[in-house]
């Protein structure tokens, strides 16, 4: 991407996308780094951007009171230190637009602008003062703006605890400070001014109150919080020509704070990441762009657990669609070659099966019961079927024809007569007998090679047996000879059909067998995987707020570290929970194994049948007459 766009259009007051960004954001596969930036207007939140872009001009900058940046307008450069992602930069509206004049609308580009970031950079200028905290007032409203779970009743009450889980990193970024980072005639840094600043003050008086409300939402809401302190960039006079003016003129210690700030985004910065730990792509970021801008359009408060359901949804169906894509490319070359033998084909199957369920659980996510899982497996095998038959259809196709062109000769010697005079069994059987053993011959014949010429040779019998029966030159116990040695031909043949029958059989029952051995394998190791995911999250939280706790316990603020003890046993019990559905994802996996092992049996049934059929038909009595065969017999084997 060369110069930003607009993500997210505010025209008179009504929020909307802009498809084409979104139609870029769809084209990212790539993971996404998601920085936003928000503050008051023209405080020069969008030079910040353009610095972590490496660029000295992309988001409008201006010298004058008028805000530049409408809505939220997005930049997608490279990561610059992590390969293979994408760092989406998000340049909000200026709050406090006096032109605008809605703080509703302020409200939600805050709310969007925290809801689709991994790092929310918050700009003001001057100090970090009561009066700089109180114009933070829409922290005050996130409960408000923001729901984290679809139902209502109780699980309400933990949601100011569940929205830390997944708010993003907040970076406060001073512009134009002028005084000393002391306390007490003790220096201080930036990370401990912001601290300070937001410390809360003993008692239960409605002024204090009101002073620790927004203090206590921020510390709340953000407990991963970061503080960089920036001095003027140049004199007064400069500042209209800020986005014009070489890096070098700019003061060396304003250089120096925007050079540290820009690599601890950079290196610390997370990939944006949903509710359990999943992380996004650019295209899973451009659904949820739609989702929140559509609910809000629509008066809605935006739900992150019907988001997230909504486009879950979306991406498995993807991840479906992907994989049986996958599947069909991985089944094109040998597909090209067709009729082939059951192994060749067999083999490229599953190698292409398990390239198509590896496309899909690289991304897949909340899969509840494997529903999708399911559906690509239920897709690959009808597809599977479809090619199997074709391969079949390919290698009947292709024996008729060459049985067709071997015996055109004998067919024509049948309607000229050859055949019907004294001695002409002994030719027949000799034209006969060559016409196998060129068909045998012949490679590649694929899968219906025996069944094919079990057919010929039962299309044959009825003109063998005329031909046995009219050669005045044998007698009638030869002829009956004769017959009894075609009837055991024919059955051997028979046997060998359903041995090449029986073979496939029980390739495709044991290419079933590591097929779901294969799937309970990948998603065994994609419940594992989740469930690291939820518990990195979920220590990583706790970790926070409990070291939270002993510094409001080591202050003396009993009765708010009391609170947040109540905070961390919810964060306890929603991680109880999540292990609870982790052992029922468990219990769903051995109920599909139980599944696939009914399959298997069921398989196994049919093969004994054909097996009881063809012994059955082995069995039937044929006469045996000891007498020397003629050479001249048919050899039908």
């Amino acid at each position: 991407m060369e110069s930003p766009m607009c993500l997210v259009k505010n025209a008179d007051g009504e929020l909307c996308v802009e498809p084409e960004a979104i139609d870029y954001l769809m084209g990212l596969k790539q993971k996404v780094v998601v920085v936003s930036v928000v503050g008051l207007y023209r405080t020069g939140k969008s030079y910040l951007m353009n610095k972590l872009a490496q660029k000295r001009s992309g988001f409008a900058l201006g010298a004058t009171i008028q805000s530049k940046t409408k809505g939220i307008w997005m930049w997608c450069p490279p990561h610059p230190e992590k390969t293979d992602h994408t760092l989406v930069l998000l340049d909000t509206e200026g709050l406090g637009d006096v032109e605008k004049g809605d703080s509703k609308n302020d409200a939600w580009i805050f709310s969007l602008a925290i809801l689709l970031s991994s790092t929310l950079v918050y700009n003001s200028r001057g100090t970090i003062d009561n009066d700089a905290v109180e114009k933070l007032q829409y922290v005050k409203e996130l409960t408000e703006r923001i729901k984290v779970k679809s139902s209502t009743g109780d699980e309400e009450e933990g949601e100011g605890t569940q929205f830390m889980q997944f708010f993003p990193n907040f970076v406060w970024t001073v512009r134009d400070f002028t005084l000393q980072l002391e306390i007490d005639s003790r220096e201080i840094t930036p990370d401990q001014y912001l601290e300070n600043s937001l410390q809360l003050k003993k008692g239960t008086s409605k002024k204090i109150n009101d002073y620790n409300f927004p203090r206590d939402c921020i510390r709340t809401f953000f407990p991963s919080r970061k503080c960089f302190v920036f001095p003027s960039p140049t004199t007064p006079d400069n500042m209209q020509r800020l986005d014009s003016m070489d890096e070098a003129e700019l003061s060396e210690s304003f250089r120096a704070v925007s050079d540290t700030f820009c690599r601890f985004i950079f290196q610390e910065s997370r990939v944006k990441t949903l509710i359990g730990g999943h992380t996004l792509t650019g295209e899973m970021l451009g659904h949820l762009v739609n989702t929140y801008v559509e609910t809000i359009a629509k008066g809605n408060v935006p739900c992150l657990e019907n988001a997230v359901l909504a486009m879950a949804k979306i991406e498995n169906q993807a991840a479906v669609d992907e994989g049986l894509v996958v599947y069909q490319k991985g089944m094109e070359d040998v597909k090209a070659l067709f009729p082939v033998d059951i192994k060749q084909l067999s083999e490229n199957h599953l190698r292409s099966e398990t390239q198509a369920t590896k496309a899909f659980l690289k991304r897949s996510f909340k899969d509840e019961n494997w529903e999708f899982l399911k559906a690509l497996a239920e897709a690959i095998s009808n597809h599977s079927a479809d090619l199997f038959k074709q391969n079949k259809d390919a290698s009947e196709k292709n024996c008729k024809a060459l049985l067709e062109k071997l015996s055109a000769l004998m067919d024509q010697g049948m309607k000229e007569g050859t055949y019907a005079t004294p001695g002409g069994y002994r030719l027949y059987c000799n034209h006969h007998d060559n016409i196998v053993a060129q068909y045998r011959a012949e490679p590649n014949k694929g899968v219906r090679a025996e069944k094919v010429l079990e057919q010929f040779l039962k299309d044959k019998s009825t003109e063998t047996n005329f031909i046995l029966q009219a050669d005045k030159q044998l007698t009638e116990n030869e002829k009956q000879i004769q017959a009894e040695k075609k009837k055991t031909a024919e059955l051997e043949q028979e046997k060998a059909a359903f041995r090449k029958q029986q073979a496939e059989m029980e390739r495709r029952i044991e290419k079933n067998r590591t097929s779901q051995e294969k799937y309970l394998k990948e998603m065994k190791e994609k419940m594992e995987e989740e469930r690291k995911q939820q518990k990195q999250e979920f220590n990583r939280t706790l970790e926070r707020r409990m070291q939270e706790q002993k510094d409001l316990l080591e202050k003396g603020h009993n009765v708010h570290a009391y609170l947040l003890s109540q905070e961390i046993e919810e964060i306890k019990k929603k991680n109880q929970l999540e292990r609870d559905a982790y052992i029922k994802n468990t219990q769903n996996q051995k109920a599909l194994l139980d599944d696939y092992k009914k399959q298997a049996v069921g398989q196994n049934k049919q093969m004994e049948m054909l097996m009881r059929e063809l012994n059955n038909r082995s069995q039937a009595p044929v006469l045996v007459v000891e007498r020397v065969v003629p050479q001249e017999a048919c050899i039908v084997m």
